[in-house]
């Protein structure tokens, strides 16, 4: 028989590799007790998200296509806005937007004042097509009126930018006054003007109303002779417009905010080349809202 016992040097031996296994798999096993436990620690994390808000009586959760019904906007635009930030919402794990109604308010209260929210959480009355409204509206009308409000360019600060653009709308085409107008249900607002000192002018009196109809915008050579604008007050007294050209702006979502017009105070017409470098000088504008937003 072979012997079978153990010198003391290799008892030894023998308890050190026993003990440096038990230690190695001791040591494996603490570290994949940490990783599961980070992994718990993050799926908690993320149940916790979806669970933290509970619909309230006081505060619903909306889906986007209800976001976008309160807000008067497309589902589309409505979806955008979650996407920026600009509406704050969180992704369900199937991965749909949610958000509160008071985002929702909360994002109908930007802007520069006149886009305020009204106690029932609505739109200003600015910012409400009226049912009969004394000038022409395009079919949009209320959405566009939305994304205006929402885009709080009215009543906002100068901005060099868009200022830069009148005076180079009113150099190509030789007019004194240009201006980058925005429509409320009320006014004519400019966001920049060369040539007129008034900030502003009554909605019934803007001859935008017209050029934001379609996307070809609105040439009148002869304000007097357009049974449209002869007893127009802006015709008639300052500034005594005769001649207009005016193409609409617009924001990311095709919405016809305003225009970039030229104007002059005697009748005339534009060149080809004036009226192309007019349409490149809106496209610019609508870029620079884009940027605004």
């Amino acid at each position: 028989m072979p012997n079978s016992t153990f010198s003391v040097d290799e008892f030894n031996e023998f308890i050190e590799f026993v003990i440096f296994n038990r230690i190695y798999q001791i040591r494996h096993f603490m570290m994949f007790l940490v990783v599961t436990f980070r992994i718990s620690v993050k799926i908690g994390r993320m149940t916790a998200t979806t669970r933290r808000r509970p619909s309230a009586p006081d505060d619903p959760v909306f889906t986007t296509r209800d976001a976008a019904h309160h807000l008067g906007v497309s589902v589309s635009t409505a979806q955008l806005w979650m996407e920026q930030g600009t509406l704050a919402s969180w992704k369900t794990p199937g991965g749909h937007r949610r958000c509160r109604l008071s985002e929702v308010e909360r994002l109908q209260g930007i802007g520069a004042g006149k886009a305020a929210r009204r106690p029932e959480g609505g739109l200003d009355a600015e910012y409400l097509s009226p049912a009969a409204p004394a000038y022409p509206v395009p079919q949009t009308e209320q959405r566009r009126l939305a994304a205006l409000a929402h885009s709080g360019l009215v009543d906002s600060p100068p901005d060099h930018a868009f200022d830069r653009i009148t005076w180079l709308a009113a150099q190509i085409t030789g007019c004194p006054m240009a201006l980058v107008s925005l429509l409320t249900t009320k006014r004519q607002w400019f966001k920049s003007r060369i040539g007129i000192a008034a900030a502003e002018t009554p909605r019934e009196h803007a001859f935008c109303s017209h050029a934001i109809l379609g996307s070809d915008g609105l040439v009148v050579t002869d304000a007097r002779e357009d049974s449209r604008f002869s007893a127009n007050p802006l015709v008639l007294g300052e500034p005594h417009i005769r001649f207009y050209a005016g193409l609409p702006v617009s924001d990311p979502e095709g919405n016809r905010l305003g225009t970039l017009c030229v104007l002059d105070s005697r009748p005339r017409s534009l060149t080809v080349d004036q009226l192309r470098a007019l349409r490149e000088l809106t496209d610019i504008v609508t870029a620079e809202i884009a940027r605004a937003k």
